[in-house]
């Protein structure tokens, strides 16, 4: 991977990783739903440690469309 694509993966990740941040404060709803955001959300950070910069912003989109569904089917609030 390139110099400048390793820059904006970890840029755009990081800021995907603050606003999910904020969207899970106070989250709340079906466990299975919360559970899935927070897990994805710890492999995010999980994988951007060791290097895995594609890893981590996947496992980012999954924590984002849990939540998204989740709101979606009423199933998670905040």
């Amino acid at each position: 991977m390139s110099a400048g694509v390793e820059v904006r993966l970890r840029e755009e990740a990081e800021r995907w990783r603050k606003r999910l941040e904020t969207e899970m404060e106070g989250l709340s709803g079906e466990d299975e739903f919360v559970e899935n955001i927070e897990a994805y959300y710890a492999d995010s950070k999980h994988f951007e440690e060791r290097g895995m910069l594609v890893e981590s912003f996947e496992a980012l989109v999954w924590a984002w469309s849990w939540l998204e569904i989740g709101r979606r089917l009423g199933t998670v609030e905040g």
